[in-house]
């Protein structure tokens, strides 16, 4: 149909809003080039009409954009879309988290993040922080054992690699990428419950870059850190069966920070 409202956009949750729906519309736009920088975005009159909503609706949506500095209102000109700059965050789109797609193109981006941490942590370590990893390893099972899906032991586990490179950088960019795989993980580790020699594959990846950071030796660990990311991304995968658009993994209740 002509008049179709065109959202290109994969599936998201029913209990998104219209304005959520119509923000991550006209991400995609911009992210396609549909819209470059600098371009003028279409008036709200078209925008509604394009997208078959209401011109309130265009207006929160733009004003979430504008919010988040991608694009910009000018006196009597227009919305534009502003160019990467300086003062504009890296963002993931907080809808990630609704799609195993997007969660698995968030764990390819974070298996290149943990390869490249792990190898400078095995360099840089001091026994101090190798033991400190090796106490974090202990808590997943710690955890585990007493009954509690140990994803905050997990976390804090390769979050102890981070610090052992001895670069903020790596801790506060770990803890971005990170927040947007904590409900996977949550998922899979209730799958590991139920199936003893994954929860064993698991605790196996762990100990490999535990031990060869402890070992000293970068590429071991950067090898343990890429493989079990591999593997990680495998078990996401099974979190639950397939739908038009793919599955769709426990929706955030909290906002995701920007870094």
């Amino acid at each position: 149909m002509a008049n179709a409202p065109q959202f290109r956009v994969t599936p998201l949750n029913a209990s998104a809003t219209m304005p959520e729906r119509v923000t991550q519309a006209l991400l995609e736009l911009i992210r396609s080039g549909e819209y470059p920088a600098k371009s003028r975005l279409p008036s709200e009159a078209q925008m509604a009409e394009r997208f078959g909503v209401s011109r309130t609706v265009i207006r929160e949506a733009v004003s979430r954009l504008k919010s988040e500095g991608l694009v910009e209102s000018r006196q009597g000109s227009g919305v534009f879309v502003r160019e990467v700059s300086l003062d504009t965050p890296f963002r993931i789109d907080p809808m990630v988290v609704e799609s195993v797609q997007a969660v698995l193109q968030v764990a390819e981006l974070r298996r290149s993040l943990e390869a490249e941490i792990a190898a400078l942590a095995a360099e840089r370590c001091t026994k101090k922080q190798i033991a400190e990893i090796r106490a974090a390893l202990k808590a997943i099972d710690a955890d585990v054992a007493a009954g509690k899906d140990g994803v905050d032991a997990d976390m804090e586990f390769h979050r102890s690699i981070a610090r052992a490179t001895g670069n903020p950088h790596f801790v506060a960019l770990w803890d971005f990428v990170g927040q947007f795989l904590k409900g996977a993980m949550a998922i899979t580790r209730s799958l590991e419950a139920q199936q003893e020699a994954t929860r064993r594959q698991v605790i196996d990846e762990h100990k490999a870059i535990y031990e060869a950071i402890a070992s000293k030796d970068p590429e071991a660990a950067r090898t343990a850190a890429r493989q079990h990311m591999e593997m990680a991304s495998q078990r996401i995968q099974t979190m639950e069966p397939k739908t038009n658009g793919g599955s769709k993994p426990r929706r955030r209740t909290s906002k995701p920070r920007q870094t």
